[in-house]
Formats: structure tokens, sequence, C-alpha cells
């Protein structure tokens, strides 16, 4: 994977863009000429794939938002998240998704009704200042997901700034939670690769067997969609420690197209960020149509909502469009009308993930899915 064509900006970085923004807006309003704010198209429509880059990118698309009486409103709540996510950034302070839509109640008519909206517009300044959210001083509420195996975390001390070193070998029947931030984590380890997995149940199964020790690996969690800092997380450890990455899903629509093609390439509402928060190194070891057939796993019907899926990642996604093998997977699923979960190995012993599998799996890489 080639190295980052930019560096990523800094909480520093943050303050300049914000003033410029609304030193523009206000500069307008003096000369009595209607501001625009101007963002990316945060849509697949928008992003291309190159293999070489390993992520989908921003073709160039923008969107405009003039400020009219229509859009008097939005205009205003897209100003005052900025105003907020300035203060935030001065006093090295954070706000959860959940809390800035609540301040949000103290804006007059700019409050927002519902959350989404508020969410919403978190994502236009991200996008509109090339940022993540994270720097702008809004948190999500959701788990980063979650670590066992041969990785010793280097954190520090918050009051002290004194070195922590956290043994993931030494969680018991638990697991290290990934934090919201992990930019200033460092990693120790002598593992061979990083197994990354959909659920919670499959993980503690490998977890509770100690599969981590059999294959001298790192586990980690995705519960279902990963985290963008499980996804950081995942990405900085394998670049700094030049670890392969496999991930372990259901055979289903929404484990191909949501979960492993978000973690290996992003996602077209994220484009601005990709580069940073995706895994190009991630290969595809969870169950494909194939191992439904050879290994004769119990099966669900698909729903019309994975029928429509299977069509959209056919039809829309530059990553399925790129590499035939996921057309033919995908196509091949649309054919059977089924889908498997990981879970679905226990007919052959609820240990045959660990003994059979993932060792036959991982050998066997002419098949792997791109």
């Amino acid at each position: 994977m080639p190295d980052n064509k930019k560096s990523e900006k800094t909480r520093k970085d943050i303050l300049p863009l914000i003033r410029n923004i609304a030193r523009d807006i206000y500069s307008k309003v003096l000369k009595k000429k209607s501001p625009d704010l101007v963002f990316p198209l945060r849509s697949l429509s928008n992003v291309k794939y190159d293999s070489k880059d390993g992520y989908f990118e921003l073709k160039g698309k923008k969107k405009k938002r003039s400020l009219t009486a229509a859009t008097v409103k939005t205009f205003a709540q897209t100003l005052r998240m900025m105003g907020l996510s300035k203060e935030l950034v001065e006093s090295d302070d954070i706000a959860s998704k959940r809390e800035a839509y609540y301040i949000s109640k103290n804006w007059g008519e700019s409050k927002f009704k519902e959350q989404p909206e508020s969410d919403s517009a978190m994502d236009d300044i991200e996008s509109m200042l090339m940022v993540n959210r994270e720097q702008l001083g809004f948190i999500p509420e959701e788990k980063g997901g979650e670590v066992a195996g041969k990785l010793t975390v280097v954190d520090r001390d918050q009051d002290t700034g004194k070195q922590i070193k956290i043994d993931c070998t030494k969680f018991g029947s638990g697991a290290y939670s990934i934090p919201i931030s992990v930019e200033h984590l460092k990693f120790e380890t002598n593992a061979k690769f990083i197994l990354t997995i959909e659920t919670a149940g499959m993980f503690q199964r490998l977890v509770k067997h100690k599969y981590w020790k059999k294959s001298n690996c790192i586990l980690v969690s995705m519960g279902g969609v990963p985290t963008r800092a499980c996804r950081r997380f995942i990405r900085r450890l394998s670049d700094e420690k030049k670890l392969p990455v496999y991930v372990f899903t259901d055979g289903d629509p929404y484990g191909f197209g949501s979960i492993y093609r978000t973690l290996k390439v992003g996602s077209g509402n994220s484009a601005h960020i990709n580069e940073f928060f995706c895994v190009p190194k991630a290969k595809f070891i969870g169950i494909t149509p194939k191992d439904i057939v050879d290994y004769k796993l119990p099966t669900h019907p698909l729903k019309d909502v994975d029928i429509k899926k299977i069509k959209d990642l056919i039809k829309n996604d530059p990553f399925v469009h790129h590499h035939k093998e996921w057309q033919k997977a995908l196509k091949q699923m649309n054919k059977m009308k089924v889908r498997a979960e990981q879970q679905s190995l226990a007919k052959w012993g609820l240990n045959f993930v660990i003994s059979d599998y993932l060792p036959k799996k991982l050998k066997d890489k002419k098949n792997w899915l791109p």
C-alpha cells in the first residue's frame, strides 16, 4: 500500500479553517451578497476506486448551500455547529454526538428537532473542512471495538502523561476496548496477523479457546460495521507493525458490502477521510457462497433487502466494479437465494471454526476474495 498522499490535519489546524469560512461569510453579508457554503457530494456516485491507492476517493462533485429565505434555518444550524466546534477545540474539550444535539436546544429557532439533523450538519462541516469529526471535538456514542491476543498497547496516563502498557493477553475472559481516539497509541507485538471478526459471539469463542495463542495473532471484534476508531486502530497497527489483516464475516450481502467493503476501502459518505480510515491491506476470509456449498452449511433465505443490496453493489459500487471475483460471488449468492452466518460452522462442531475452517482458509489464498 502506498504512503499517504497527504498528512492528516491536527486539531490545531481546525481553528484557521473555521475562521476563514466565518470571515468570508461575514464579508459577503457586509457587501449585501448572499454567502455560500460548499460541500463535497457524499455518495458512491461521487467516488472512484483505484486499486493502487486502495480506497474510495472523491471525484470532485460539489453541492452549494446559499443563504436564502428557504435555507436560512439549515444555514444557521451549520454555522452554530461550526461555532460549537470552535469552542470545543479552543477549550480542548469534547462533546458526544448526542450532547451536541441537546446543546442545540439553546439555539432558539436554529435548534434541531431530531438527532439525525444535527448528525447531518456535523457531517457537512466535516466534509467541507476535509477533516474527521473527532478533530472537530465531536465523538461517537458507540464503542470502538475489542481486542485480544498477542499485543501490548502503549497508552498514557491523562493526569501524569506517564506511559501505560496494556497487555491484551491478560484480560481473562474479557478484552481491551479500543478508545475513541487512537492517534497517540503505540504498539508492541510479535503477532503474525490481525484477524477482525464481525460478530461478538464468534469473537468470544475465539477468545475463550485462545485462538490467538494457537495462531500467534491479534483478534479484533468489529461488532458489525466497524467504527472509525476501530478502523483507524487496525490501520495504524497494520501499518506500523507491517501485519496482514484478515476479515471474517457472515456470508451475506451486509457482511460483504457494508462491513468488509467499509473496512477495506471506506464509504461514499466518508470519502473525504477514507485515506486515513480504511485498511487497503485487508483480505476477506469470511463465509463465501462457495463455502456454503462446500461445507453444506445451514442457511437462511435472502430477504428482499438482501437482494436489493446485492443489486446495488453490482450496479453502483466502484469496488465491486473493479473486482470480477466479487461480482461472481454476489451473482452466485443471488442465484442461490440464501445466506449463512459465521455460527453455522457449528454444524460440524462448536470448535470446527478453530480446528478446521480458519486453518484451512488461511492456507487457501488462491480462493480468497479480494
